[in-house]
């Protein structure tokens, strides 16, 4: 009988000669095995350095949630007494806690939708202007995302001063319009149009910045494909853009929405350190119930319950994360 001289049998049969490579397919799976550790060999130092710098606090904030620490417990460095879930369950059916949560949920979600929306148009702006106007606009943005929060919030707070804010001063200018010593913290609603307004102007610079950067990995023949085929800007936007965009728009978003959740500075500066009921957040009103009312075990209950609720948000991130990774 006749051996079948086939492509098969001679992958079966082993390399024809001393002088043979093996196949492309098996040095590329031995090539993973063995580096599948140094991506975690390259990351351990900030590992090392992210539970040296956070385990720790985290670990002692879940335990005194747990616990019924005072005034006289902190002084005198006595262990306090065990309460279960008590502090949950007094944070979970006070009333306040829930009105408290809505308000920062409503807060996030007006002030991320803002920001992401005016940033992604200025960064539409950056590249419709050329380079020198381009990095003008990144000096000026980078200037302002370059101060610190307080800096920030006590700048708002001079410009929206009922005697010397220039706000007022402006809109009284208006015709028909009387804006003298108008306080914009009289009502809710204005109030938290300045403390929207302070943190949707430092989020800009961000978003703007890293969405000009996505923008740059638009094709542009796509782009002139479609106006070709008779789609306008829009058009081409939306069925283009957007979705080359949709995975930097999902990261961004995310980030603010994580950022804001955690809102303290602002509302607290504006508010002189004593911001009233209809002004707390879950970050303050956390603050006020273990260092103003030396109710230790109750504000660290509080502090766990905001990261679980961030937790999702945190979810979404991380996985968006892994998708890009697998993208490329």
């Amino acid at each position: 009988m006749y051996a079948v001289d086939s492509p098969s049998a001679r992958a079966q049969s082993g390399p024809a000669g001393p002088g043979a490579k093996p196949p492309v397919t098996r040095r590329r799976s031995r090539g993973r095995a063995g580096g599948s550790g140094l991506p975690w060999l390259l990351s351990a130092p900030a590992l090392v350095l992210l539970a040296a710098l956070l385990a720790y606090p985290a670990g002692r904030m879940i335990v005194v949630s747990f616990q019924k620490m005072g005034l006289k417990e902190l002084w005198s460095g006595a262990t306090p007494p065990w309460t279960g879930l008590d502090n949950y369950l007094d944070a979970l059916s006070d009333s306040a806690f829930w009105s408290v949560v809505m308000r920062t949920v409503l807060f996030t979600a007006v002030s991320v939708v803002l920001s992401v929306l005016l940033g992604l148009g200025v960064a539409l702006l950056m590249r419709r202007v050329n380079r020198t106007v381009r990095l003008l606009m990144i000096i000026a943005m980078m200037f302002v995302w370059a101060l610190p929060a307080l800096v920030q919030a006590q700048i708002f707070k001079m410009m929206t001063d009922s005697d010397v804010g220039v706000v007022n001063y402006l809109i009284d200018k208006l015709p028909g319009v009387n804006f003298q010593n108008h306080s914009w913290f009289f009502t809710p609603t204005q109030g938290w149009i300045v403390i929207t307004s302070c943190v949707v102007w430092a989020g800009i610079p961000f978003l703007a910045i890293t969405l000009n950067a996505g923008l740059t990995q638009v094709p542009k023949e796509l782009m002139e494909a479609a106006t070709v085929d008779g789609a306008n800007a829009w058009q081409a936007f939306r069925n283009i853009t957007v979705p080359i965009l949709k995975p930097l728009l999902v990261i961004v978003t995310t980030l603010s929405v994580i950022w804001n959740f955690g809102l303290f500075t602002q509302n607290w500066v504006m508010r002189d350190g004593k911001p009233e009921p209809e002004f707390q957040t879950l970050a303050s009103y956390s603050y006020v119930q273990a260092f103003n009312q030396n109710k230790y075990g109750l504000g660290s209950a509080i502090a766990v319950l905001t990261i679980i609720l961030l937790l999702s948000v945190m979810a979404v991130y991380i996985r968006q994360m892994f998708k890009i990774g697998e993208v490329d």
